[in-house]
């Protein structure tokens, strides 16, 4: 029942590889002692294997460097057009106190 509920076999798989006559049969058997939710059964054909999945995060990951990267530039350019310094650190006691105007 496992390998059904990680998606890693299909009722009929299930049905085959432990010589079970019909994959209603497991169907049925799943649905009363499964731990998931009926609705939430994950479908073989939506499966991945772990190399497409870990090519598809590595494509991922390169698109967000990316982003960062042009962020980064955007970031750079906006603080030398505005002279401020965006990515200033501030310490928690300074972001904690009230923002308090000098008495004119």
């Amino acid at each position: 029942m496992s390998e059904i509920e990680r998606g890693e076999l299909s009722f009929r798989q299930a049905s085959t590889k432990y010589g079970i006559q019909g994959s209603s049969t497991v169907s049925k058997w799943f649905k009363k002692h499964s731990n998931l939710d009926w609705k939430e059964l994950p479908t073989m054909s939506n499966q991945k294997t772990p190399e497409q999945r870990i090519k598809e995060l590595e494509t991922l990951l390169a698109k967000e460097k990316e982003k960062v990267k042009v962020l980064n530039i955007a970031i750079d350019i906006a603080d030398e057009m505005l002279n401020t310094d965006i990515r200033k650190k501030y310490s928690p006691e300074q972001s904690s106190k009230p923002n308090t105007k000098p008495n004119s």
